[in-house]
This record gives C-alpha cells, sequence and structure tokens, in this order.
C-alpha cells in the first residue's frame, strides 16, 4: 500500500448525470473535483455514481480507463450529520504509542482487527435515526494517509458499520514534513470542509481524547455556531483531564458534550434525546458483548 507510482499532470474527466467536469492531477497524483448536480436532475438516493474517466495516454497503446465512484449527497431525509474519527474512536490503534501504531498498520489486516464493542450497530442507529426512509450520511475524518483507504473500507464493511466518505491525509515528502501537513490541521480543515459543503444539516462529532478531537471540535463550534448537534468524546488512555476542560468551553459556546468510557454509554445518551430508537440501543448492547467476547478470545482470556 505504501509503495505507489504518483501519475502528476494528467486529466481526469468526471460525471454525475449530465454533468462533466475535467481537472488536473497534482505532483503526487491526487486530484478534487466540484460538480453541481444540473436543476433538473432529481437526486432520489443519497448514493450517487460519478464516472471517471483517465483522458491521457500514460502507457504505449492503453486501454480505456474507467473506474465508477460513489459520493454522497445528503437529501430531504437527513436531519443530520455524523463525522467521526476512526484511530482510537472506531478501532484500537495505540495512536498515541507509536510502536503499537506501527504494528497495527503494518503487521495486521482488515480482518484482524477488532472495532470497539457496540461501534457499528451505534453508527447504523444514528444513519437510521428515527423516521422511515430516514438516512443520516456518516463521514469519517483521519489523520491516516491515503494509503490506508483501501484496507478501512474493507475493514469497515467486514464489521458492518456504515460507509462513508473518508478524508484522509497525503503522505509524502516536503520541506517541513514526512508526512504533509499537522494532524490538527488536517482534521479541522477536513471538517470544516464538511460542513462548507453540507450546509442544510447539523452535526453530531465523535472523537477520542487521545489525540486532540476535543481541541479541534472546540474550533469547529466556534467557527460554525448552531451547527453542532453534539460531542461525544472517547475517553482514550490519555487526555481525560484536558478533555473534560475543553468540554467545559464547549458547552460555555451552547454545545452538549460528553466524555464516555464506551459506545453503550453514547448510546444511551442519543437514545434519550431521540436521535436513536429504543430497539436500536438494545442492538448496541448485544453487539458490545459479541465484541467483546471476541476480543476475550483473541487475547485468551478464555
Amino acid at each position: 500500500r505504501f509503495v505507489t507510482w504518483e501519475i502528476p499532470d494528467v486529466r481526469v474527466k468526471a460525471t454525475l448525470g449530465n454533468v462533466s467536469e475535467t481537472v488536473l492531477t497534482d505532483s503526487e497524483g491526487y486530484f478534487q473535483v466540484s460538480l453541481k448536480p444540473d436543476s433538473a436532475q432529481k437526486i432520489q438516493s443519497p448514493w450517487q455514481e460519478v464516472h471517471l474517466h483517465l483522458m491521457d495516454e500514460i502507457v504505449k497503446n492503453q486501454a480505456k480507463v474507467e473506474v465508477l465512484n460513489r459520493v454522497v449527497v445528503p437529501g430531504e431525509n437527513s436531519t443530520f450529520g455524523i463525522i467521526s474519527d476512526i484511530d482510537d474512536t472506531i478501532v484500537p490503534t495505540g495512536a498515541t504509542r507509536v510502536l503499537e501504531m506501527l504494528k497495527n498498520t503494518f503487521l495486521r489486516n482488515a480482518h484482524s482487527r477488532i472495532p470497539f464493542p457496540g461501534v457499528s450497530a451505534f453508527y447504523r442507529a444514528l444513519q437510521h435515526g428515527t423516521s422511515k426512509g430516514e438516512h443520516n450520511p456518516v463521514f469519517y475524518v483521519s489523520s491516516s494517509p491515503w494509503n490506508l483507504y483501501g484496507f478501512l473500507m474493507e475493514f469497515m464493511e467486514i464489521n458492518q458499520i456504515p460507509l462513508g466518505p473518508l478524508m484522509l491525509r497525503d503522505l509524502g515528502l516536503t520541506k517541513e514534513y514526512f508526512i504533509s501537513g499537522s494532524h490538527n490541521k488536517h482534521k479541522l480543515i477536513q471538517v470544516e470542509r464538511i460542513f462548507e459543503i453540507v450546509k442544510e444539516i447539523p452535526f453530531i462529532l465523535i472523537g477520542d481524547s487521545g489525540q486532540h478531537d476535543p481541541e479541534i471540535y472546540l474550533q469547529v463550534v466556534k467557527h460554525f455556531p448552531a451547527r453542532v448537534k453534539m460531542i461525544y468524546i472517547r475517553e482514550a488512555a490519555t487526555g481525560r483531564k484536558k478533555a473534560l476542560q475543553i468540554g467545559e468551553k464547549i458547552r460555555a459556546q451552547g454545545v452538549d458534550f460528553l466524555l464516555v468510557k464506551n459506545t453503550m454509554e453514547a448510546a444511551s445518551h442519543a437514545a434519550g434525546k431521540g436521535w436513536i430508537t429504543k430497539d436500536k440501543l438494545h442492538k448496541v448492547g448485544q453487539k458490545k458483548e459479541r465484541v467483546e467476547h471476541d476480543l476475550e478470545n483473541e487475547l485468551g482470556f478464555n
């Protein structure tokens, strides 16, 4: 995953329905395109298909290069959105402990990694909300490099965690960084980018206390008043005291903040607020027990 061939300065055409746009890849082969659906095009599903076509010839006599990409377009059935961190929020990674993080990154795969108990059921409950046909989009923001995109998508599919756009980070050499940009700056930019694109709904933000998520979310609350519905922070191995202090500042801005030890605490709060149904809360508890059992088996406690 980390040995890649970057292809700069080639044209990529993106098409959504009747709308197309052609852009140029940057020095590391990445590209970004903005498409506005035609006013006559009715968006029926939150998931839309974007066709990507490589316009330039990279190798002699190459075949046609096309891929199909799925994007999220929140519609009338969305009452709020969810933005979640990944490392130590969805899956234990030891992101605050370098050796453990490297072991998890390079020596384990999507089948051997286990999410925190109850995460998949809780996120699905938030996505489905409490009304028939409700579909609340889920976005994932992480400082993991784009090289891990395939692994993370596979991990989510295996563990039935709702799929959604992944906002990852460029891994590359610059004059200042081995990985381009800082952790905090990257996350803040990506979260605020989601807010700027999806303007019609408020958001629930989910993170952990170990990687500055409370500080980042405080900035989001200040920059986008009245757009944050709730902030859940999972208590990691470090950062509890600071998270509680920042939580008070967040509450002072008029936004509810909750530091939780496990997924069930967050799910119980969400059920009390009427954001998920009581029967879904029961499923979170069941899933939590099942995953805890799997963890015990993996660690040899049984």
